[in-house]
């Protein structure tokens, strides 16, 4: 069964304004497209409509937090990172305003609607901005658990939604989810791969594939934080496994995979294979299509599996 994020960001939504009237969600025309258009005409008190400006709601939500309330910006994430990133850095994040920034359309999602969409940097803009948190979801279960959990986290958290339905993970328990700790998703005994967001479910096929065809026994742990990151567990994986892989729907650069990188290098140096986005802008076109040519389809994670291991053995 597969579910969009945005539905479920919806429910969680609803589910936390009843036990907190300091909640008020913002959005900037994109009710729909984001997925929360039902939360707003089921609570239209708690619901402000801004037109397109996205920049307006960014401070406004700054003011807001600072009178006291809970504010959840909407949009798509390419709009609430590259053109409100001042926004964020001066009003929210430095004088630490309590604001959810909630958005969808992450990565190449935004498939057919170009790159003026498609967000693949907004992960390293916003995660080096200091004090902020920065999540993504895997599936429509840990959507509504961790997004719950960040609005009842303290401080300034950007929330990244992938625009498609992603397939619910019903092997894993989402209840004890928590921010800056990883999950793991599948067992294994060879080699880990650390994901994120839409890649966790393709990073589960991968080690399917790689079982049939090569007997390799891949584990799957989903990075659902990005910053805080779970350093503990990457020290633990680096030394258990020997090699690593990361796997995240964003830029090479500035992201999961350089994070990860700099807790090995100074712990314990192994290998370690990155399926990102080559540092290359995408296209228009269908979602599957842009996966396949920006190297993130199951197939691409199974064979970067094989290349680390090669390095590993050397």
């Amino acid at each position: 069964m597969n579910q969009l994020l945005g539905q479920a960001a919806s429910q969680a939504l609803s589910e936390c304004v009843q036990e907190n009237d300091k909640i008020v969600v913002l959005n900037c025309d994109v009710a729909k497209s984001v997925g929360i258009r039902d939360f707003g005409k089921e609570h239209p008190e708690r619901f402000i409509q801004l037109g397109i400006s996205e920049q307006d709601m960014f401070l406004m939500a700054g003011g807001l937090a600072a009178s006291g309330f809970i504010p959840v910006v909407t949009t798509f994430a390419k709009f609430g990172s590259l053109r409100v990133a001042e926004q964020i850095s001066t009003f929210i994040a430095y004088p630490k305003q309590n604001v959810k920034i909630l958005v969808s359309h992450g990565g190449i999602s935004p498939a057919q609607d170009g790159v003026t969409h498609q967000a693949v940097e907004d992960l390293g803009v916003i995660r080096a901005i200091p004090g902020m948190t920065v999540m993504e979801p895997y599936d429509g279960n840990s959507c509504k658990a961790l997004l719950k959990a960040a609005i009842h986290y303290a401080g300034p958290v950007y929330f990244r939604m992938n625009r498609e339905k992603l397939p619910l993970l019903d092997t894993v328990d989402d209840k004890d989810l928590e921010i800056g700790k990883g999950k793991l998703i599948r067992g294994g005994k060879d080699i880990a791969v650390l994901a994120m967001g839409g890649m966790v479910s393709r990073a589960i096929e991968a080690a399917e594939l790689l079982e049939k065809t090569d007997g390799i026994s891949l584990a799957v742990y989903a990075i659902h934080t990005l910053k805080p990151l779970d350093e503990e567990l990457v020290a633990e994986l680096a030394k258990r496994f020997g090699a690593l892989v990361t796997a995240e729907e964003h830029n090479i650069h500035c992201g999961l995979g350089d994070a990860v990188s700099s807790i090995v290098t100074s712990c314990y140096p192994v290998p370690i294979g990155k399926v990102a986005i080559q540092d290359m802008f995408a296209q228009s076109g269908t979602y599957p299509e842009l996966l396949h040519l920006c190297h993130l389809a199951p197939e691409d994670i199974a064979e970067k599996v094989r290349e680390t291991m090669k390095r590993k053995k050397q």
